[in-house]
């Protein structure tokens, strides 16, 4: 393969039997529907930054950019189930609850009202499992000693078990490694067009699977840095409680997603033996995330990212 001479903000999320991508102006869904054929969704790009400058600065964008990729992940989710009902499932008639929000609020707000309440589930489960349960596991430790270190210790090695046992069995479940699969032909298609080979089944089938600039490696990330900067913070302020040390994490979550998000940033843009380092785990836990797609998969790649692609070559340019 070329050697890589171009690295692109391109970049996109595995969806239900379908891939979104999101350029530097356009975001498309394409969806491979039971019939074969493909369900294409685009739509502009508003970012808030440009009404809210200072939503751009270091650190704070990274806050901002996560819920914004949350929120349009889960929107695009929600879009590609929409295609494939459950074996036996009818389409159900709305509760009262949801013709109630759609005659007060439009179909658009109500879509828009659970897709927020569904982001504000997943983030608060994503912080009761990564966060919440390793504290609460963790004070098994003062059972034996009033050790400030070995508590950050164990609590560490908690957040990295359970975070790794998760992607482990989240692999193992049959619907996901189809999910997973089109996650691989997301990044097989990234690195093609990186690598400046036209994009066809043959070329992108080629590439590597594994991506330095993917989600699984930003999650890692914050986990890493969640370790780095708890374990200062409580040597030294030392929180003994649960529920404080539980409250002491959440005070400190958006601080570390941003200091991730600007470390995966750097890392993403330079090459070298420390860009490596920082990149190694991200990489290995993609082996539980990616897997290899089939030729129909890679075509759902190529043709979302095309969609996404600007007019002037270089606009992209990360």
């Amino acid at each position: 393969m070329p050697k890589q001479t171009f690295k692109t903000m391109c970049g996109g999320q595995a969806l239900i039997e379908g891939i979104m991508m999101r350029g530097p102006k356009k975001q498309a869904v394409v969806v491979r529907k039971p019939d074969g054929e493909l369900e294409i969704q685009e739509k502009e790009l508003k970012f808030i930054k440009d009404r809210f400058p200072i939503l751009g600065w270091p650190l704070i964008r990274g806050v901002v950019n996560f819920a914004d990729s949350m929120y349009n992940g889960v929107t695009a989710l929600m879009f590609s189930a929409e295609f494939f009902p459950e074996d036996g499932e009818e389409e159900e008639e709305p509760s009262r609850f949801e013709s109630w929000l759609n005659d007060k609020l439009g179909s658009e707000r109500a879509t828009a009202f659970f897709t927020t309440l569904a982001v504000i589930l997943g983030l608060c489960m994503s912080i009761g499992l990564f966060f919440l349960l390793p504290t609460l596991l963790g004070t098994a430790v003062t059972l034996l000693t009033d050790s400030m270190l070995a508590r950050n210790l164990a609590e560490s090695l908690l957040k990295i078990l359970i975070f790794v046992t998760y992607l482990a069995l989240c692999s193992r479940l049959g619907e996901m490694k189809r999910v997973f699969s089109y996650h691989g032909a997301e990044h097989k298609t990234i690195f093609c067009y990186e690598a400046g080979l036209p994009l066809t089944v043959e070329n992108v089938r080629k590439q590597p699977r594994h991506h330095p600039r993917c989600g699984t490696s930003f999650l890692f990330m914050v986990i890493a840095i969640s370790i780095l900067v708890s374990t200062v913070v409580f040597a030294v302020w030392p929180v003994y409680h649960p529920f404080l040390r539980f409250l002491a994490h959440l005070a400190m979550l958006p601080l570390i997603v941003g200091v991730s998000y600007e470390i995966n940033r750097w890392a993403g843009r330079h090459d070298g033996p420390i860009t490596r380092i920082f990149i190694a785990p991200g990489l290995w836990l993609q082996n539980f995330t990616t897997f290899e797609p089939d030729d129909s998969m890679i075509e759902v790649g190529i043709k979302a990212l095309e969609l996404v692609l600007p007019e002037k070559q270089g606009e992209d340019a990360w």
